[in-house]
């Protein structure tokens, strides 16, 4: 008889193989792993649309197209598993450019054909015929900031508005209130056709199984069908009762929610479902083993961010029975998986250590580490309580939400300040009395500009993107959406929109090596420096002068010039972030995050006076740069990047890779434990943390197909090493190679 051991060893398996086949499919891919399956060889979409560019916008483009893209998929029922359902294409890849469009589609004859012909300029995701920023293009550029402009999800819904209410229970609501506000009607039946599109889609899935239950000779897989069509009957409309029935619930939300716009935030898992656990446990309908199985498939349709652990406004422990189970159940599953833990002075420290104990046994970079005390108070400086500050969670790459009613637009606005600092450079050049004093003034000057600029893309698309991208399934689980016929973007009751900052390491050590090199020790000129820096470092000469300014102390290096700089800088972009002006209702909140883009940031930089060459990679958030110190010391990194969190609520992540050089046996959780809490000491927001086999990276990283299995947290998410490019699988092995 087939074990839960057994079934998950088949889902596993069954895991890496698509891995595999989706990455014949769509070519590498430096992103999250997602929860994907291959495109089907029958797949095919007609994309519909309503914008003379050629593209699709608004309530009836957004919907029309989500009905389309939801309706091709095909259902998926793995008889070994209890949870139905998987996503397997986006709809933004029909409006977006076509250098992000997977390899697959740019392959579909009859679907090119549609998007081709309409215009040359289909692929505008952001309707600029209607909102231009012309005005605003020359400075972005400029200043190479990502704008926020058509970046879509990025905020949190709350689950509980789902799970209570169940899809029949969404509609009527929407019905509800669509006959009280009257002129609203585009809203509400865009609203409703997507419900009726999920419901459909769940439809498929019942069907596809009472057509597996009648050819399965196996009795208990076809008492395991037999359950899962019960469970679904009774979710396609009414609102889930049990454990089993809320887990599916959530796993056909997620699969809509990332057709529709790639969303990927998930809610406190340890405390959303807790009731439903204990009610099975008490009703003898569920034990531990099937709800680790519940949970291990869960995070296998989609690997959602999760949160677990933590306390309430109350500062009481939130860790409970079944966040132990979900760690359990994450080792059994043992995939591409992004949880985070939330680390406090009163959780259970037994459960800490057991956290850490994963990251050694399976050694696929899961799972993280928040503070709750730096996040929860520096997001009550920008005006909010205590109690919401707990509500606000970790859901994201770097980002934390208040599920339901906040919209942060957290990870999609950065500000390349290593190009800010090319600008002042120049201008330095101009200057009769040149410092790294007046390189700094005139680099503030830059950055307020950058910011203000920045502003002005942000508040453009809070104003139109109901105009342009509504967020349409996120809306259904959003508070007083659907109350007032209004999309989320334009009632959300918090608008504490993240701005990150990003190579902070090439200033701060730029700035350092001419405090040492130029200022205080004299072995270089800036006329000397300049030179250097327009020929690219290249000439003998010139390679002399790059080797004097990349020896320089470094940012991490501990009491360095480097890492004064870094402080420095830390404290002028909050300033200047936080200072600069928004109207009533939102506010700008900083932080250091790069995200998976120091690649391609670094191509917008010339040569910096720290040695790096044009074009070169940036440092990677708030991390040092590679040999910031001959003996890579972690706790060096650890103080450094704690002395630059900006304090609002916004993290700047501290990424650390090592091969481990104490065991479990040998005290290994301990010492990472303390290096967690001795981060988080001094204020430390946010832990990624890689413990990867040297041997085996670098196997993969010859040969990626030798260990296809093999997991790593790219930035904040977590990803196949084989499906990345080998430039990024580059930068992860060089990252830990220094950090070892």
């Amino acid at each position: 008889m087939l074990t839960y051991a057994d079934r998950l060893k088949s889902m596993r398996e069954t895991k890496i193989r698509h891995t595999l086949e989706k990455r014949a499919q769509n070519g590498y891919t430096d992103l999250d792993d997602f929860g994907t399956v291959p495109i089907t060889k029958d797949y095919e979409v007609e994309p519909w649309y309503n914008s003379s560019n050629g593209s699709f916008y608004g309530y009836d483009g957004m919907c029309e197209n989500f009905v389309r893209v939801i309706g091709a998929h095909p259902a998926y029922v793995d008889p070994m598993e209890m949870l139905c359902g998987r996503w397997r294409d986006m709809l933004v890849n029909y409006r977006g450019d076509l250098h992000y469009m997977p390899d697959w589609l740019k392959k579909r004859p009859k679907t090119m054909e549609f998007m081709k012909t309409a215009t040359a300029q289909w692929s505008k995701r952001w309707d600029e015929q209607r909102f231009p920023y012309d005005d605003l293009k020359p400075l972005q550029k400029k200043y190479n900031i990502q704008t926020g402009i058509d970046g879509d999800a990025h905020f949190a819904c709350d689950y509980r508005i789902g799970l209570e209410s169940g899809f029949g229970g969404l509609l009527e609501k929407i019905r509800k209130y669509r006959d009280i506000n009257k002129g609203k009607e585009d809203f509400y039946n865009a609203e409703e056709r997507c419900v009726i599109a999920i419901c459909d889609f769940i439809q498929r899935h019942i069907d596809k199984i009472e057509e597996l239950i009648v050819s399965e000779t196996r009795p208990e897989i076809r008492e395991n069908l037999t359950k899962m069509l019960e469970v679904n009957k009774n979710i396609k409309l009414g609102a889930p009762k049990t454990f089993y029935e809320a887990c599916q619930w959530v796993a056909h939300f997620n699969c809509a929610s990332r057709i529709y716009t790639r969303d990927g935030a998930g809610f406190q898992l340890d405390v959303i479902l807790l009731p439903y656990y204990e009610n099975d446990v008490r009703n003898g309908i569920l034990d531990d083993e099937t709800a680790k199985f519940l949970i291990a498939n869960l995070l296998l349709i989609d690997p959602h961010y999760y949160q677990i652990s933590g306390v309430d406004e109350n500062d009481r422990d939130m860790t409970n029975h079944l966040s132990y189970l979900i760690l359990e159940a994450a080792d059994s599953i043992n995939i591409s998986c992004n949880l985070t833990v939330r680390v406090h002075e009163n959780c259970d420290r037994e459960f800490l250590r057991r956290a850490v104990y994963y990251l050694f046994k399976n050694k696929n970079g899961w799972p993280r580490f928040c503070n709750d005390k730096a996040l929860a108070e520096g997001y009550m400086r920008n005006g909010v309580d205590k109690k919401t500050a707990r509500e606000r969670i970790a859901v994201g790459c770097n980002w934390m939400c208040v599920p339901g009613k906040e919209f942060p637009m957290n990870d999609t606005v950065k500000i390349n300040i290593a190009k800010v600092f090319e600008h002042a450079l120049n201008d330095l050049k101009n200057e009769v009395v040149k410092s790294a004093e007046k390189l700094f003034e005139l680099y503030e000057k830059h950055l307020k500009i950058a910011a203000e600029v920045t502003a002005a893309g942000i508040n453009l698309h809070i104003d139109h993107c109901h105009d342009v991208t509504p967020e349409l399934i996120m809306n259904l689980m959003m508070h007083d959406t659907i109350e007032k016929g209004l999309d989320i973007s334009e009632c959300a009751k918090l608008y504490t929109v993240g701005v990150d900052g990003a190579g902070l390491a090439v200033v701060a050590d730029s700035l350092g090596a001419i405090s040492d090199r130029i200022e205080k020790e004299q072995l270089l000129g800036w006329d000397e420096l300049f030179g250097a820096l327009e020929s690219n470092f290249e000439g003998a000469k010139n390679e002399r002068i790059r080797a004097i300014m990349s020896s320089a102390p470094k940012y991490c290096g501990g009491g360095t010039e480097a890492d004064r700089w870094a402080i420095r800088l830390t404290e002028s972009f909050t300033k200047i972030i936080k200072s600069t002006p928004m109207p009533d209702g939102r506010t700008l909140v900083p932080g250091w995050f790069s995200w998976a883009r120091s690649i391609e940031y670094g191509t917008a930089v010339a040569a910096t006076p720290n040695g790096r060459k044009s074009c070169e990679p940036i440092s990677h958030g708030a991390n040092p740069n590679s040999g910031f110190r001959r003996d890579g010391a972690v706790t060096a990194q650890s103080n450094g990047i704690a002395s630059v969190q900006c304090g609002y609520g916004n993290s700047a992540p501290l990424q650390i890779e090592f091969d481990p050089k104490i065991t479990v046996e040998e005290g290994g959780i301990d010492a990472v434990l303390s290096l967690i809490e001795a981060h988080f000491e001094q204020g430390g927001t946010l832990i990624n943390i890689n413990i990867l086999d040297t041997e085996k990276l670098m196997e993969a990283h010859k040969n990626p197909e030798s260990h296809p299995d093999l997991v790593v947290r790219v930035t904040g998410f977590t990803a196949y090493f084989a499906s990345l490019s080998p430039k990024f699988r580059q930068l992860v092995v060089d990252r830990f190679l220094q950090g070892m």
